[in-house]
């Protein structure tokens, strides 16, 4: 699934990007920064994959929640960094505070924290970062 998704922002992308250079109606600059967003959207998503696993398989391995948890922090601050989108700013501060939550309920010993808000958060995020 994430695989598909990848497939689907690499596609929309190139298309946005032929269409905005071709018309020269968007600067390198924006066309660059959406592609960033698209990419690290797409990474979160593999990421809240991950964690989902990690949550189910946590009586094996529990250092993988914490793992995927900083990967998503990773990729949220990459984000951050490179966007003044008020869309995408919100949602990666709705995702980023998803994860805080998360990562609370782990530390005071919950075995199967709520992970709907971080699954929410990263799909408002990935349409947001679409073209």
């Amino acid at each position: 699934m994430a695989a598909r998704h990848r497939r689907i922002a690499i596609a929309i992308t190139s298309v946005l990007i032929a269409v905005t250079a071709g018309a020269g109606l968007v600067g390198c600059g924006a066309v660059e920064k959406a592609l960033d967003c698209v990419q690290a959207a797409d990474a979160i998503s593999d990421s809240v994959i991950d964690l989902q696993q990690a949550i189910e398989k946590a009586g094996d391995d529990p250092t993988q929640a914490d793992k995927a948890l900083d990967e998503i922090d990773k990729n949220i601050d990459k984000i951050g960094d490179k966007t003044d989108d008020t869309d995408v700013n919100k949602a990666v501060d709705d995702l980023g505070k998803a994860v805080d939550n998360v990562r609370t309920a782990i530390d005071n010993g919950d075995a199967t924290p709520d992970l709907k808000p971080v699954v929410d958060a990263g799909g408002e995020l990935t349409k947001v970062c679409t073209p």
